[in-house]
């Protein structure tokens, strides 16, 4: 017998994604992204993202099911994201969602966003062991998940205290006179400069920080480095190297997430690491997680640089997971969860 056919919506942010999957097969896999409207602002509005998720809902499952060659009486199960995420954005998803589920009569499951970022990567690598880690970066999220099931045991050993990665590479951009969103910039100036150029700091790895924070992550006062560091430049008339000073950042950032991610491997006997989410793009983040994973003997697993962002694919891998676990569905009136704890993976 086939596996079901799980179809997942994802509205958390400003992206609509809508795809559909068998078992860890992706059949289809749509994208609205209403990013563009967002970059006058210099970050996103949920009122803009929420009317863009409204307009583009229907239109991107109906793409996603003339792609995959299906129709609304084939799915078997409905996926949604329904936390963590902007309340607006989520509602409108989460509105779809079980309007598709009660006029289908169909079961519905309400998933976790930031464990979706990590279930995307066995539609590409397939299964998971039996045990791994997840790092989780992006915008909203830097987490480190110690993952015993993917769709019923997820515990969360560190998260960011201020600032996500993503978050800080967005502010330091809009500080360097870059567009929004300013990581991709940032990434591809930092491929012409010097990482070693500028020592700025790493948070919360200094000794003291170790007892009560030995799995977080801070990067705020990275950021304020930096536009310390710039603002003595300026004031002295001089000018900014900004290939440098985005080279010296991202390796600061990237040294953090790595090196405390590798020790949490070591210490809990973790063999295999998934990295996923937005930040995973990041190049450098990459390459020096392939280099320490590599020296400690830890298999790297992330995604291609299409399931990094937000994406249908992830909310529909996790709800494969789920379906195929066992697990119940949710009610149809579940509620959606702003601040959804990562320890839950289907409300």
């Amino acid at each position: 017998m086939s596996a079901p056919l799980v179809l997942g919506i994802e509205s958390s942010c400003d992206e609509t994604g809508v795809a559909l999957v068998r078992g860890n097969e992706l059949l289809a896999d749509e994208v609205a992204s209403s990013v563009d409207e967002h970059a006058r602002f210099g970050g996103i509005i949920p009122e803009i993202a929420s009317r863009a998720h409204l307009e583009a809902m229907v239109p991107t499952i109906e793409r996603a099911l003339a792609s995959a060659g299906a129709s609304l009486g084939d799915i078997d199960a409905v996926a949604v994201t329904a936390g963590p995420g902007l309340v607006g954005p989520l509602t409108v998803g989460a509105a779809a969602a079980k309007a598709l589920a009660l006029a289908l009569g169909r079961p519905l499951y309400g998933v976790n966003h930031v464990v979706g970022h990590a279930a995307v990567d066995q539609l590409v690598h397939g299964e998971f062991p039996e045990r791994f880690m997840a790092l989780v970066v992006s915008g909203g999220h830097s987490s480190l998940l110690l993952v015993d099931d993917i769709a019923t045991a997820v515990d969360e050993l560190g998260s960011t205290l201020d600032d996500a990665a993503g978050e800080a590479f967005d502010k330091v951009g809009r500080l360097l006179g870059l567009p929004y969103p300013g990581g991709p910039h940032i990434d591809r100036l930092a491929r012409e400069g010097d990482p070693t150029a500028i020592r700025f700091p790493r948070g919360l790895t200094a000794a003291k920080d170790q007892a009560a924070h030995m799995y977080d992550f801070s990067f705020s006062g990275l950021k304020t480095a930096v536009a310390r560091w710039v603002e003595a430049r300026t004031d002295n008339g001089e000018d900014i190297p900004v290939a440098d000073v985005s080279a010296s950042f991202a390796a600061a950032v990237a040294d953090v997430l790595t090196a405390k991610t590798i020790a949490a491997c070591q210490r809990h006997d973790i063999d295999t690491l998934v990295i996923g989410g937005g930040f995973s793009a990041n190049s450098q983040l990459r390459e020096m997680a392939a280099a320490r994973c590599a020296e400690a003997g830890i298999s790297l697993r992330i995604p291609p640089i299409r399931f990094c962002t937000d994406n249908g694919a992830m909310i529909a891998a996790l709800g494969s997971a789920v379906v195929r676990a066992g697990v119940e569905p949710s009610q149809l009136d579940i509620p959606v969860d702003s601040s959804m704890p990562l320890t839950t993976v289907c409300i």
